[in-house]
Formats: structure tokens, C-alpha cells, sequence
């Protein structure tokens, strides 16, 4: 029986010029492409700084940017997948 949990809390949130860095709860930081997220690579200063961490660490929420993120999606390599919810509800031709 494995009763290793993946469970990543973040604990803090910083910014530089491409990245975001997200302190977890273990002491781990995960440096993320502000890329992979198009809300906030095109989000002013202040817009990143007013995050909520929200779900006892389990989540990012920007209220002006509309922007909820996983921590464990952030651990998996999974970027905005909003592009990819648009796409699936296109009609084919």
C-alpha cells in the first residue's frame, strides 16, 4: 500500500519579469513562465501582486484577472488550459 500524498500548498507568491515564483509550504519554489499563463503575462504589477491564495494552499485566484490556478496543476507542467476549452467547443467544418 502506498500512502505517499501529493498534496503541494503554496504558501507565497513572487513575481520577476518572466516568471512567477511560487514558495510551497515545504520550502520547495517553483519558478513558472508567466507564459504558460496569457492573463497574467499581459497583467500589470499590481494586478499580480493582488492574488488571493485561496483553498488552505491549494490555489491562486486573481479576482480582476479572472485567473483561478492549481498548485498541483503547476507541479504537473499544466499551463492555461482555457485556449484548449475554446477550441473543443468550435464547430468542424
Amino acid at each position: 500500500m502506498n500512502t505517499l500524498t501529493f498534496n503541494p500548498l503554496a504558501a507565497r507568491l513572487s513575481f520577476d519579469t518572466d516568471n512567477m515564483w511560487v514558495e510551497l509550504r515545504d520550502g520547495r519554489q517553483l519558478g513558472v513562465p508567466l507564459a504558460y499563463f496569457p492573463r497574467l503575462l499581459g497583467a500589470g504589477k499590481k494586478q499580480l501582486e493582488n492574488y488571493i491564495i485561496s483553498g488552505g494552499g491549494t490555489g491562486l485566484h486573481w479576482d480582476e484577472l479572472d485567473e483561478d490556478i492549481s498548485v498541483k496543476s503547476l507541479l504537473l507542467g499544466i499551463g492555461d488550459r482555457t485556449r484548449y476549452a475554446a477550441q473543443s467547443h468550435k464547430k468542424v467544418s
